[in-house]
Formats: C-alpha cells, structure tokens, sequence
C-alpha cells in the first residue's frame, strides 16, 4: 500500500464533508489537489469509496467501511502519540523493582503505596532478588531500581539510602537468654547459629561476619535457610539463634523472641540503586518522588 497519513485525513474530512469544495478548504489544499489524493487513495485500495455525480459526493459502502476503521486508526495513532509523550514525561510506564526481605519487611511496602497513589499509571513489577542478584541484574537492565543492602557506590550507578535497621537477635522462645531484655553480641558467641545461605544472602553475612569479628568471635554455623521464613522456623524449632535486621518486629512470628544487641552500633542500610544516564524517565520520576516526598533514614 502506498497511501500514507495524509490520505487517510483526507478521506475522513471528505466523508465527513461530502463536498470537495470544502473537504479542501478544511485540509488547507487546493481541490484538484484533494481530488487528486482520494483518487490515488483508492487506486490503492482497489475499490471506489465514493460515488460521485456532479452535484453530489457520497459514499460507497465500501466507503463506509474504510471511514469506520480509518477514524478508529487515526484514534490509535491519537493515541499512540499521546502514550508516547506522557511516558517521555514519566506519566506512564512500567518500572521493574528488585527487592529483598529487610526491604519488604521495612519501609517500602508503605513507600511503594504512596508512590502508586501519586502516578497510577506507573506500573510496578516487583520481583524478589537477593542484593547480590539486583547488582547483576541492574548492569544486564533486567530491573530498573533495586532495594538492597548497601552501601552500593558503582561506576554507572546512583544509589540513595532509603532505610536503616539496627541488629538483632532472634532466640527461641524457650532459650535461656530469651529472659534477658537487652543483649550483647558477644553474649551469643558460643551459641549455635542459623543464617541465610551464602547464596541469597552474602551481601548480609559479609556485614554480619565483620560485626561478629569486631565483638571477637565467628559465629558457629549449624543451619543455613535460602528466605527469612525459614530462617524464622529454624530458630523456632529450637535449631540455633539467629541475627536479623530490626524489620523483623514487623513480620507476625510465633515462637521466637526478638532482643536488641546493646553492643552493636552498626545499622544494616537499605539503599535504592539505579543506572545512569537514566533509561526510563519514569525511573526519574520514582527517584525524585523518593528524594523529595519520602526521604531517607
């Protein structure tokens, strides 16, 4: 086919007009030159869309056919043009969020609730992933921000800290410490330990590791778990002690006691991270939201 835009305009302005006269008059064109359009208009379609007399111009119910999926096209394009400004503005979009469970379990769920509230038409996928994960996954552009452990200072990458948890100790209920309001790191350095494996959590044991190393200890690893629930039901069924991030108070778990370590000073920081030059304006959009309406800890 080798009739363009233009022509479809014209034949909706003729349709609409049924006059060339003023057909041409709206499209601002000569008439011979709108006669000219429509006749190759249907040279290429291979049918006349008009009937035409002397003294009057109709169309053909060929024509009428054209005309309705003509004007739905030019909606479409209508359309198009508008979707393609608005996401150049950051209007609409679809942002992929890593996250991972000191995230979830802290301030982001609330964050990412006020942000939806601000551009509806921004589309949140969020997809779980370990901080290591989301560094890979950041420099592959397989997500567009990710909430991870940090600090995260990259070449390429803008970081910004979103959250802070203090450490603490999880115990099983029936643990003799479980009566101790406030304890210290090194009061669990000759106890058994349950932690995340190495491969969903090694941005979380190398923070911990140095902690434990400053309080003059290794921690003895006796149970590892791939998530935080299975963190959680291993130290509730008595396998070992544990340290987690202060975000555990706001996760519902039976049979285990949370006590903060009075001796750790150290915060375990969630930092929001993303590429740069920015990909996606919408990612322009979500940070500077964060920057000025949120803020960080």
């Amino acid at each position: 086919m080798r009739f363009d835009l233009r022509h479809i305009r014209c034949f909706v302005i003729l349709a609409e007009e049924l006059h060339f006269g003023r057909a041409a008059q709206r499209a601002h064109m000569t008439q011979p030159g709108m006669s000219r359009l429509i006749r190759d208009l249907e040279q290429d379609v291979g049918v006349p869309l008009f009937a035409r007399t002397t003294r009057t111009v109709v169309l053909t119910e060929a024509g009428k056919a054209f005309l309705a999926e003509s004007r739905e096209a030019l909606a479409r394009l209508e359309r198009a043009v508008t979707s393609a400004r608005r996401t150049a503005g950051g209007e609409v979009g679809v942002l992929r969020i890593g996250y991972m469970d000191f995230a979830i379990n802290g301030r982001l769920p609330e964050f990412l609730n006020a942000f939806s509230r601000y551009r509806p038409e921004i589309r949140l996928e969020l997809l779980f992933t370990p901080t290591l994960k989301q560094q890979e996954a950041l420099y592959a552009d397989r997500i567009d921000i990710g909430f991870m452990i940090g600090p995260f200072e990259e070449a390429g990458m803008e970081s910004y800290t979103f959250d802070d948890h203090r450490y603490v100790a999880l115990l099983p209920i029936t643990h003799p410490l479980s009566n101790v309001r406030v304890l210290r790191l090194a009061d669990l350095a000759d106890q058994p330990f349950v932690l995340g494996s190495g491969e969903n959590w090694g941005a979380f044991r190398t923070a911990f590791f140095a902690v434990c190393h400053r309080a003059g200890f290794t921690p003895r690893i006796v149970q590892e778990a791939s998530s935080s629930e299975g963190i959680f039901g291993l130290v509730a069924a008595g396998a070992g002690v544990s340290v987690y991030a202060s975000c555990v108070r706001n996760v519902q778990r039976r049979g285990i006691v949370i006590r903060d370590l009075d001796d750790v000073a150290d915060k375990l920081i969630t930092c929001a991270a993303w590429a740069t030059p920015v990909r996606a304006p919408a990612v322009t959009v979500f940070t500077d939201y964060m920057r000025r309406v949120w803020g960080g800890s």
